[in-house]
């Protein structure tokens, strides 16, 4: 997924934006309220973690003015402020979700998951696609002959094309999701991934609409 975060405590925001690295999404690391806005206003994020107290700013203000404006991104806080009315009231706001601080990084990954499933549509982290099956919770492709290993950034692209299942995925849809402000994308590294793909689950689950996009068949 590209996710959007907000926090300003740097050695938080670090072991956050490592985490969501290892874990195949990419992430663009804001500090401060203003810049976060620019984010949401020229990326289409997949998800946010809202720090709830900023420099410039409440977090609670910033996500009523999201959901005014009628995006449905789905936002997880993050924040140290944990009574109940505290928590009500972001739930309230439109948050999805509410880790309070300190929580363990796992527990965030499995929280990020579990989000993006229900924003897809599909609750269910068990998909088939042709004779292999996938486990988008733990990261398991099950093939007729085992496990498939798939390196981070084909799970990216996996994902990402199995989120609109049926549907056309473009390919700057798919570079959105691997690279953040801070990387280039190459010109042909969609199509790397997409044959790599192709190779290891079979050519026919994934079909090429030229200058238009890719599809997955389920």
């Amino acid at each position: 997924m590209r996710v959007l975060l907000i926090e300003d405590d740097e050695d938080l925001g670090a072991a956050v934006k490592d985490r969501i690295g290892a874990d195949g999404h990419v992430s663009d690391w804001m500090t401060t309220l203003e810049d976060a806005g620019d984010c949401v206003r020229t990326v289409d994020y997949d998800l946010v973690l809202l720090d709830m107290m900023l420099p410039d700013g409440n977090g609670i203000d910033f996500l009523q003015q999201l959901r005014r404006s009628g995006a449905t991104v789905p936002v997880i806080i993050l924040t140290a402020m944990d009574r109940i009315s505290e928590r009500i009231a972001g739930l309230n706001a439109g948050a999805d979700d509410y880790l309070v601080k300190p929580f363990d990084l796992a527990e965030l990954s499995a929280r990020i998951r579990a989000v993006g499933r229900r924003y897809t549509g599909n609750p269910n982290p068990m998909l088939k696609l042709g004779e292999h099956q996938i486990d988008l919770a733990q990261r398991q492709v099950i093939g007729p002959d085992g496990a498939l290993t798939l390196s981070a950034r084909e799970w990216v692209v996996l994902e990402t094309l199995l989120s609109g299942a049926g549907r056309l995925i473009s390919r700057a849809m798919i570079e959105d999701r691997l690279y953040s402000f801070e990387e280039g994308a190459e010109s042909n590294t969609v199509e790397v991934y997409i044959s790599r793909l192709r190779r290891k689950l079979g050519h026919e689950c994934i079909q090429t609409q030229r200058g238009l996009g890719y599809r997955v068949v389920v």
